[in-house]
Protein backbone atom coordinates (compact mmCIF):
# COMPACT_ATOMS: atom_id res chain seq x y z
CA UNK A 1 0.00 0.00 0.00
CA UNK A 2 1.84 3.55 -1.01
CA UNK A 3 0.96 6.66 0.84
CA UNK A 4 -1.63 7.60 -1.06
CA UNK A 5 -3.52 4.44 -0.69
CA UNK A 6 -3.11 4.63 3.26
CA UNK A 7 -4.34 8.14 3.43
CA UNK A 8 -7.33 6.94 1.40
CA UNK A 9 -7.79 3.86 3.78
CA UNK A 10 -7.34 5.78 6.65
CA UNK A 11 -10.01 8.76 6.07
CA UNK A 12 -12.49 6.16 4.93
CA UNK A 13 -12.10 4.42 8.00
CA UNK A 14 -12.94 7.98 10.33
CA UNK A 15 -15.69 8.54 7.88
CA UNK A 16 -17.27 5.04 8.96
CA UNK A 17 -16.57 5.96 12.85
CA UNK A 18 -17.77 9.14 12.28
CA UNK A 19 -21.12 8.20 11.19
CA UNK A 20 -21.68 5.30 13.64
CA UNK A 21 -20.78 7.22 16.80
CA UNK A 22 -23.61 9.72 16.17
CA UNK A 23 -25.96 7.17 17.24
CA UNK A 24 -24.55 7.00 20.83
CA UNK A 25 -24.45 10.64 21.49
CA UNK A 26 -27.64 11.44 23.68
CA UNK A 27 -28.64 12.40 27.20
CA UNK A 28 -27.10 10.01 29.59
CA UNK A 29 -24.64 8.49 27.52
CA UNK A 30 -21.27 8.48 29.01
CA UNK A 31 -17.72 9.76 27.51
CA UNK A 32 -16.18 7.01 28.46
CA UNK A 33 -18.19 4.73 26.88
CA UNK A 34 -18.04 6.70 23.19
CA UNK A 35 -14.28 7.54 23.55
CA UNK A 36 -13.83 3.62 23.96
CA UNK A 37 -16.48 2.50 20.74
CA UNK A 38 -14.48 5.03 18.80
CA UNK A 39 -10.84 3.42 19.06
CA UNK A 40 -12.15 0.19 19.57
CA UNK A 41 -14.54 0.29 15.95
CA UNK A 42 -11.48 2.26 14.55
CA UNK A 43 -9.23 -0.85 14.88
CA UNK A 44 -11.93 -3.76 13.96
CA UNK A 45 -12.37 -1.32 10.71
CA UNK A 46 -8.42 -1.94 9.97
CA UNK A 47 -6.36 1.58 11.24
CA UNK A 48 -5.05 2.66 14.71
CA UNK A 49 -5.59 5.52 16.74
CA UNK A 50 -3.24 8.19 15.76
CA UNK A 51 -4.53 10.09 19.10
CA UNK A 52 -7.14 9.40 21.67
CA UNK A 53 -10.27 10.20 21.00
CA UNK A 54 -11.02 14.04 22.37
CA UNK A 55 -14.88 14.47 23.47
CA UNK A 56 -14.63 18.11 24.75
CA UNK A 57 -17.80 19.59 26.11
CA UNK A 58 -19.39 23.14 25.91
CA UNK A 59 -16.38 25.63 26.81
CA UNK A 60 -13.67 22.88 26.30
CA UNK A 61 -12.32 23.42 22.46
CA UNK A 62 -10.22 20.66 22.83
CA UNK A 63 -7.56 17.67 24.73
CA UNK A 64 -10.32 16.36 26.97
CA UNK A 65 -10.45 12.84 26.90
CA UNK A 66 -11.85 10.29 29.31
CA UNK A 67 -10.45 8.08 32.30
CA UNK A 68 -11.24 4.95 33.56
CA UNK A 69 -13.71 5.81 36.81
CA UNK A 70 -14.89 8.79 34.24
CA UNK A 71 -18.68 8.84 35.11
CA UNK A 72 -19.18 12.28 32.62
CA UNK A 73 -22.42 11.73 31.28
CA UNK A 74 -23.94 14.14 28.39
CA UNK A 75 -27.21 16.06 29.07
CA UNK A 76 -29.59 18.00 26.71
CA UNK A 77 -28.17 21.11 24.90
CA UNK A 78 -24.53 20.08 25.26
CA UNK A 79 -21.78 20.93 22.70
CA UNK A 80 -19.69 17.65 22.18
CA UNK A 81 -16.80 18.14 20.15
CA UNK A 82 -15.67 14.32 18.57
CA UNK A 83 -12.02 14.56 17.64
CA UNK A 84 -10.75 11.54 15.95
CA UNK A 85 -8.28 10.14 14.40
CA UNK A 86 -7.11 7.08 12.19
CA UNK A 87 -3.76 5.87 11.08
CA UNK A 88 -2.80 3.25 8.70
CA UNK A 89 0.63 2.71 8.69
CA UNK A 90 1.60 6.07 10.26
CA UNK A 91 -0.13 7.82 7.32
CA UNK A 92 -2.99 10.16 9.07
CA UNK A 93 -6.91 11.06 9.06
CA UNK A 94 -7.86 14.22 11.54
CA UNK A 95 -11.21 14.88 11.44
CA UNK A 96 -14.18 16.35 13.83
CA UNK A 97 -17.96 16.80 14.13
CA UNK A 98 -19.82 19.20 16.43
CA UNK A 99 -22.83 17.87 17.88
CA UNK A 100 -25.82 19.53 19.98
CA UNK A 101 -26.80 16.55 21.93
CA UNK A 102 -30.61 16.05 21.75
CA UNK A 103 -31.23 18.99 19.70
CA UNK A 104 -30.69 20.32 16.00
CA UNK A 105 -27.52 22.10 14.34
CA UNK A 106 -27.65 25.59 15.19
CA UNK A 107 -26.06 28.96 13.99
CA UNK A 108 -22.80 28.54 15.92
CA UNK A 109 -22.44 24.53 14.02
CA UNK A 110 -23.23 26.25 10.79
CA UNK A 111 -20.44 28.96 11.72
CA UNK A 112 -17.49 26.92 11.85
CA UNK A 113 -19.60 24.07 9.35
CA UNK A 114 -19.24 26.67 6.49
CA UNK A 115 -15.82 27.97 7.64
CA UNK A 116 -14.34 24.47 6.71
CA UNK A 117 -16.21 24.15 3.46
CA UNK A 118 -15.23 27.73 2.55
CA UNK A 119 -11.87 27.21 3.33
CA UNK A 120 -11.68 23.42 1.91
CA UNK A 121 -12.79 25.65 -1.49
CA UNK A 122 -9.30 27.48 -1.44
CA UNK A 123 -6.83 24.53 -1.27
CA UNK A 124 -4.98 23.92 -4.54
CA UNK A 125 -1.40 24.02 -5.02
CA UNK A 126 0.12 27.43 -5.32
CA UNK A 127 -2.74 28.32 -2.73
CA UNK A 128 -1.06 30.50 0.56
CA UNK A 129 -1.81 29.55 3.91
CA UNK A 130 -3.02 32.80 4.56
CA UNK A 131 -5.95 32.58 1.86
CA UNK A 132 -8.02 29.31 3.70
CA UNK A 133 -7.05 31.29 6.97
CA UNK A 134 -9.35 34.20 5.67
CA UNK A 135 -11.68 32.15 4.19
CA UNK A 136 -12.09 30.88 8.06
CA UNK A 137 -12.05 34.29 9.72
CA UNK A 138 -14.39 36.10 7.64
CA UNK A 139 -16.97 33.12 7.74
CA UNK A 140 -17.31 33.02 11.46
CA UNK A 141 -17.06 36.79 11.92
CA UNK A 142 -19.32 37.20 8.96
CA UNK A 143 -22.09 34.69 11.01
CA UNK A 144 -21.74 36.68 14.01
CA UNK A 145 -19.16 34.70 15.80
CA UNK A 146 -15.54 34.30 16.99
CA UNK A 147 -12.80 32.38 15.37
CA UNK A 148 -10.53 30.99 18.25
CA UNK A 149 -7.30 33.10 17.68
CA UNK A 150 -4.87 30.86 19.61
CA UNK A 151 -5.88 27.17 17.61
CA UNK A 152 -4.85 25.99 14.43
CA UNK A 153 -4.96 23.15 11.54
CA UNK A 154 -1.91 21.67 10.58
CA UNK A 155 0.29 20.10 8.26
CA UNK A 156 0.41 16.31 8.46
CA UNK A 157 3.21 13.71 8.09
CA UNK A 158 3.80 10.47 8.51
CA UNK A 159 3.66 9.41 12.03
CA UNK A 160 3.59 13.35 12.62
CA UNK A 161 0.17 14.56 13.75
CA UNK A 162 1.42 18.46 13.69
CA UNK A 163 4.50 18.85 11.21
CA UNK A 164 5.07 22.26 11.64
CA UNK A 165 2.81 24.29 8.94
CA UNK A 166 -0.41 25.56 10.74
CA UNK A 167 -3.39 27.27 9.55
CA UNK A 168 -5.04 29.90 11.82
CA UNK A 169 -8.43 30.58 12.21
CA UNK A 170 -7.51 34.29 11.40
CA UNK A 171 -5.46 36.20 8.78
CA UNK A 172 -3.56 38.10 10.68
CA UNK A 173 -1.70 35.10 12.49
CA UNK A 174 -1.09 33.37 9.13
CA UNK A 175 2.51 33.04 7.13
CA UNK A 176 3.14 33.31 3.41
CA UNK A 177 3.23 29.35 3.07
CA UNK A 178 2.16 27.72 -0.46
CA UNK A 179 0.34 24.96 -0.18
CA UNK A 180 2.32 22.41 -2.98
CA UNK A 181 0.76 18.91 -4.45
CA UNK A 182 0.49 16.17 -2.43
CA UNK A 183 0.94 17.88 0.95
CA UNK A 184 -1.37 16.69 3.70
CA UNK A 185 -3.53 19.23 6.11
CA UNK A 186 -6.00 19.29 8.58
CA UNK A 187 -8.35 22.16 8.21
CA UNK A 188 -10.47 22.45 11.41
CA UNK A 189 -12.31 25.53 12.18
CA UNK A 190 -13.33 26.66 15.68
CA UNK A 191 -15.67 28.95 16.23
CA UNK A 192 -16.95 30.24 19.85
CA UNK A 193 -19.68 32.61 21.50
CA UNK A 194 -16.77 33.64 23.84
CA UNK A 195 -13.56 35.96 23.46
CA UNK A 196 -12.10 34.30 20.53
CA UNK A 197 -9.03 32.46 23.02
CA UNK A 198 -8.22 29.54 24.74
CA UNK A 199 -6.24 28.83 28.02
CA UNK A 200 -5.08 25.45 29.38
CA UNK A 201 -6.27 24.57 32.28
CA UNK A 202 -5.64 20.88 34.26
CA UNK A 203 -5.63 18.22 34.22
CA UNK A 204 -3.76 16.51 31.23
CA UNK A 205 -4.85 13.50 29.94
CA UNK A 206 -3.33 13.07 26.97
CA UNK A 207 0.42 13.14 26.08
CA UNK A 208 2.92 12.28 23.59
CA UNK A 209 6.37 10.90 23.81
CA UNK A 210 9.78 13.45 22.60
CA UNK A 211 12.72 12.14 23.41
CA UNK A 212 14.46 9.50 25.55
CA UNK A 213 15.89 11.38 28.75
CA UNK A 214 17.60 10.07 31.60
CA UNK A 215 15.06 9.30 34.91
CA UNK A 216 15.51 8.09 38.18
CA UNK A 217 12.53 5.99 38.89
CA UNK A 218 12.95 2.72 37.44
CA UNK A 219 8.64 2.69 37.41
CA UNK A 220 9.45 5.88 34.76
CA UNK A 221 12.30 4.16 32.77
CA UNK A 222 9.96 1.15 32.81
CA UNK A 223 6.88 3.31 31.19
CA UNK A 224 8.86 5.74 28.78
CA UNK A 225 9.96 2.00 27.23
CA UNK A 226 5.99 1.22 27.12
CA UNK A 227 5.35 4.15 25.44
CA UNK A 228 7.97 4.79 22.77
CA UNK A 229 7.00 1.28 21.92
CA UNK A 230 3.82 1.04 21.26
CA UNK A 231 2.99 5.00 20.41
CA UNK A 232 5.86 6.09 18.88
CA UNK A 233 5.40 9.99 18.22
CA UNK A 234 1.52 9.58 17.94
CA UNK A 235 -0.38 11.38 21.04
CA UNK A 236 -1.52 8.73 23.77
CA UNK A 237 -4.21 8.79 26.55
CA UNK A 238 -3.86 8.44 30.32
CA UNK A 239 -6.67 5.85 30.04
CA UNK A 240 -4.38 3.89 27.84
CA UNK A 241 -1.84 3.10 30.58
CA UNK A 242 -4.19 3.11 33.37
CA UNK A 243 -3.50 -0.99 34.45
CA UNK A 244 0.12 -1.15 33.29
CA UNK A 245 0.68 0.01 36.59
CA UNK A 246 -0.76 1.19 40.07
CA UNK A 247 -2.32 4.82 39.94
CA UNK A 248 0.05 6.34 42.08
CA UNK A 249 2.81 4.83 40.33
CA UNK A 250 1.57 5.76 36.78
CA UNK A 251 0.78 9.60 37.61
CA UNK A 252 4.56 10.29 39.51
CA UNK A 253 6.53 8.40 36.63
CA UNK A 254 4.49 10.69 34.17
CA UNK A 255 4.83 13.53 36.12
CA UNK A 256 8.58 12.74 36.28
CA UNK A 257 8.62 12.06 32.62
CA UNK A 258 6.84 15.17 32.19
CA UNK A 259 9.04 17.56 33.89
CA UNK A 260 12.10 16.23 32.38
CA UNK A 261 10.92 16.45 28.80
CA UNK A 262 10.87 12.92 28.06
CA UNK A 263 6.73 13.86 26.97
CA UNK A 264 5.02 16.68 26.60
CA UNK A 265 1.68 16.99 28.21
CA UNK A 266 -1.85 18.52 26.34
CA UNK A 267 -3.47 20.14 29.09
CA UNK A 268 -6.95 20.64 28.29
CA UNK A 269 -7.90 23.63 26.04
CA UNK A 270 -11.15 26.08 27.76
CA UNK A 271 -12.23 29.25 26.05
CA UNK A 272 -11.02 31.50 28.33
CA UNK A 273 -14.33 33.47 28.65
CA UNK A 274 -16.32 29.84 28.82
CA UNK A 275 -17.77 30.85 25.62
CA UNK A 276 -19.74 27.82 23.77
CA UNK A 277 -17.67 26.27 21.03
CA UNK A 278 -17.95 24.26 18.06
CA UNK A 279 -15.70 22.52 15.64
CA UNK A 280 -15.42 21.13 12.43
CA UNK A 281 -12.61 19.21 10.91
CA UNK A 282 -11.11 17.66 7.15
CA UNK A 283 -8.17 16.19 6.59
CA UNK A 284 -7.68 16.70 2.79
CA UNK A 285 -4.69 16.19 -0.33
CA UNK A 286 -3.74 19.51 -2.15
CA UNK A 287 -3.97 18.56 -5.39
CA UNK A 288 -2.82 20.53 -8.60
CA UNK A 289 -6.30 21.95 -8.86
CA UNK A 290 -8.09 21.49 -5.42
CA UNK A 291 -8.43 19.31 -2.28
CA UNK A 292 -9.01 15.77 -1.78
CA UNK A 293 -11.12 15.38 1.24
CA UNK A 294 -9.70 11.87 2.61
CA UNK A 295 -12.46 12.13 5.85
Amino acid sequence: MDEREALIKAGEISRQVKKEVIDMIKPGARLYDIAEFVEKRIEELGGKPAFPCNLSLNEQAAHYTPYKGDETVLKEGDYLKVDLGVHVDGYIADTALTVRVGMEEDDLMDAAKEALENAIATVRAGAKVRDIARAIEETIRGKGFNPIVNLSGHKIERYKLHAGISIPNVYRQADTYELKEGDVFAIEPFATTGAGQVIEVPPALIFMYVKDKPVRMLQARRLLMHIKMNYKTLPFAYRWLQGFMPEGQLKLALAQLDKVGAIYSYPILREVRGGMVAQFEHTVIVEKDGAYVTT
